[in-house]
């Protein structure tokens, strides 16, 4: 194991002499569902050809790793794991192959990864790649299929979405990994890693929302207030926000929704109410909820003729979409978004820019900060809906 003397690079701090080295860290590991993690010691190997080591500054936590915690799809367990995948850091090592960073970039890890070869990567119509795209079953390394994290005793802990951020060190595939402006605030700079990205990116990019538009976005967690911040740029003319916690009208209200509704509050289905409201449903639907009848609900308040749905919730199996193929007849329609359609290695360095310049409100997204010790207890704010982000630091 190298020695963890530190230099600063960038204004955060390194180890000198650790690359191509084991490095051991403290690291939060998943061992069985809905379990406490457990903090501990792992080691890390030195990353091999095209992956980078990074030292994490920053992480967060996302209901996509509260569902991966509790284990809610029995195909997707696979312990012990190291969960996590929105983060900020600092490069530490780059292995073999990897030119476009080096020790001390500051770095954004992305899940859904862009290699920039593959017909995938080349095409204008996804933003999918064909070896590094987001897949939760996955949890080796694309390089051997091994893992790059063990405990002290020598056994492997999985990786987790291409990142597995929930520790001080962790190795990623360079197309996992976007380089972005060494002056940018990292703190912010995290919630690119997913819930910001995607929530606005399915505004600008998915449904290419227009001034004057209506929108409709169900569920106001991180993800859907993301969704009302990028309707907000966009300039969209009514925002309604649906969500059954009432507290969080006050929040979606400080970043953008005109109208709240509380499901549990009305006598009649959500989609007459926004129907009635908009005079025949509105442009667009958001659903962020991961809830098939809340689906149907978005779906169904969307205007005959033109309406469209975006999905970002996840959805657990085996339940199918809930709509008859012959009301797609009705001219509604519905289409599912990852990552906001962000090509993430290409396209998520002007979107930082255009953070950093004050075009998209990110501190309004970061509720709770903590030290990464405590950060059993920032998952149970998320399991409460006390939080929209808890931001961990190492």
């Amino acid at each position: 194991m190298g020695s963890l003397d530190n230099h600063s690079v960038n204004g955060f701090s390194i180890p000198a002499d650790t690359a191509g080295k084991i490095i051991t860290c403290k690291a939060a590991v998943a061992y069985s569902p809905g379990q406490p993690l457990i903090i501990e010691d792992v080691l890390v190997d030195p990353p091999q050809k095209l992956e980078v080591r990074i030292k994490i500054l920053f992480s967060s936590i996302c209901h996509t790793d509260l569902s991966a915690w509790k284990g809610e799809s029995e195909a997707q367990r696979v312990f012990p794991r190291i969960l996590g995948h929105e983060a900020s850091g600092v490069v530490e090592s780059v292995g073999e192959g990897v030119t476009e960073m080096e020790a001390g970039d500051l770095v954004v890890p992305i899940f859904n990864g862009e290699c920039g070869d593959c017909a995938y990567c080349k095409s204008t119509k996804t933003n999918l790649c064909k070896k590094f795209r987001v897949n939760p079953f996955k949890s080796v390394m694309a390089g051997d299929g091994k893992c790059r994290f063990s405990t002290k005793d020598g056994n492997p802990i999985y990786h987790f979405l291409n990142t597995s951020t929930f520790s001080e060190y962790t190795v990623l595939d360079s197309a996992c990994l976007v380089k972005i402006d060494p002056l940018a605030p990292l703190k912010e700079m995290t919630l690119l890693s997913c819930g910001v990205s995607t929530g606005l990116g399915a505004v600008w990019n998915t449904a290419d929302v227009q001034a004057g538009e209506t929108v409709a976005v169900f569920g106001l967690g991180a993800v859907g207030l993301a969704v009302v911040e990028g309707a907000r740029t966009r300039g969209a003319s009514r925002i309604i926000g649906v969500d059954i916690n009432a507290e969080k009208c006050i929040k979606g209200k400080a970043i953008g929704i005109t109208d709240f509704i509380n499901p549990m509050e009305l006598d009649k289905p959500i989609h007459e109410k926004i129907r009635e409201m908009t005079e025949g449903g509105v442009h667009y639907s958001f659903e962020c909820a991961g809830n098939l009848d809340v689906l149907r609900e978005a779906f169904l308040s969307t205007s005959d003729g033109w309406g469209l749905t975006v999905i970002l919730g996840i959805h657990p199996s085996p339940r199918l979409l809930p709509l008859h193929p012959m009301e797609l007849f009705d001219g509604r329609r519905m289409v599912a978004s990852v990552f906001g359609d962000f090509k993430g290695k290409s396209q998520l360095p002007l979107f930082a820019k255009q953070c950093m310049a004050g075009e998209v409100k990110l501190d309004e997204f970061i509720t709770h900060e903590m030290p990464f010790s405590r950060i059993n207890d920032a998952f149970q704010l998320l399991v409460h809906g006390k939080s929209l982000r808890c931001l961990l630091h190492f």
